[in-house]
């Protein structure tokens, strides 16, 4: 009979323990979500594509109320800090000069996905919707549409819905932001 090992899950001041100790290399891509240390892929002409496209978007309709961040890390919660393709802060006049933002301070959340929308649905949602992040939305470009999520709680996210591309993308955060998906997910 096989014996499993318990896990091992690391804190974020782990993490950030193991960067300053040279265990990751500057140009690794990991991220740390629910104490484990994540490789992410590789980003391909796609994907930054619409990361800049959302990016621009979101800078045209965010106004001063917002910062919005582009694969930077945010703190959810002891072991977990992912870096969402995308994020739209509440502003902050020192731009989170001292910590990465935490869930109070996160509005929006977006993963882009070529090759990873499983892990993104499954992963990824659960954690941002524990901590409260008020809406989460994972593009699918194989598929062509964007799960949009709402109304966050300890189970998941209570509200669902997904958009294809002859669909709009509009906001619970960003009130003005009215997006053809079509735009998206080119």
């Amino acid at each position: 009979m096989p014996v499993q090992a318990p896990r091992r899950l690391f804190t974020v001041d782990e993490f950030h323990q193991m960067a300053q100790a040279g265990i990751f290399r500057e140009d690794d891509r990991v991220e740390l979500l629910a104490g484990d240390v994540v490789e992410m892929t590789p980003i391909g002409s796609r994907h930054a594509s619409c990361v800049d496209r959302l990016s621009r978007a979101f800078h045209q309709h965010a106004g001063s109320s917002f910062i919005v961040r582009v694969q930077s890390p945010i703190a959810l919660d002891r072991h977990s800090e992912p870096q969402p393709d995308v994020a739209v802060l509440r502003f902050r006049s020192d731009f989170y000069r001292h910590a990465h933002p935490g869930p109070a301070d996160v509005c929006l959340v977006v993963e882009v996905a070529e090759t990873s929308v499983h892990a993104d649905r499954a992963d990824r949602v659960p954690l941002y919707a524990r901590a409260g992040i008020p809406e989460a939305w994972v593009v699918d470009l194989g598929g062509r549409l964007v799960d949009v999520y709402r109304q966050p709680s300890a189970e998941g996210y209570r509200e669902h819905r997904r958009v294809g591309p002859d669909d709009r993308l509009t906001s619970g955060v960003l009130s003005a932001l009215d997006v053809p998906v079509s735009e998206v997910v080119v």
